[in-house]
């Protein structure tokens, strides 16, 4: 009757914490050989972040990979950083990504490669430079579909 109960949670198991050092090599080794889509959650783009990951990007898009990512809108940043995220939006794009933009103040930093692997926490993917942060990394489909439903990419 409570069989669940006496499941070790498996997905968890097979997890990594990364930090801002550990995250990406580990990040765009996972993105380079993604099979069939990257979703990724950053709100906020820098353009050194999005040059890092446009040359992988315009790779996974020649092998029809779709690569979504979802941020804030720039306007709802100061100056600086609208400048930085309207130009990170324009070197994705060229790169073939789809990029969605949010109006509401999202600050989610999540990322799903191929339904199988999810990268959570507390690093913004597309724009972390100096701060002290945290990842984690599961491969497990039944965590990245509980992540989609909770999530619920508009589209």
């Amino acid at each position: 009757m409570f069989n669940w109960l006496r499941q070790p949670p498996y997905e968890l198991l097979r997890s990594e914490l990364l930090d801002e050092v550990s995250f990406y090599p580990k990040f765009y080794k996972d993105l380079r050989h993604a099979k069939k889509s990257v979703l990724i959650e950053s709100p906020y783009l820098t353009i050194t972040r999005a040059l890092q990951i446009a040359p992988i990007a315009s790779k996974l898009t020649i092998k029809k990979i779709r690569i979504k990512v979802y941020t804030r809108f720039p306007g709802h940043h100061m100056p600086r950083l609208r400048y930085e995220s309207e130009q990170a939006i324009g070197i994705l794009q060229d790169a073939g990504v789809i990029v969605y933009i949010s109006h509401d103040l999202r600050h989610r930093k999540i990322a799903i490669i191929d339904k199988e692997i999810l990268y959570e926490g507390s690093l913004n993917i597309l724009s972390q430079s100096k701060s002290r942060e945290i990842m984690r990394r599961t491969v497990s489909n039944k965590l990245c579909r509980q992540m989609l439903r909770f999530i619920k990419p508009s589209r």
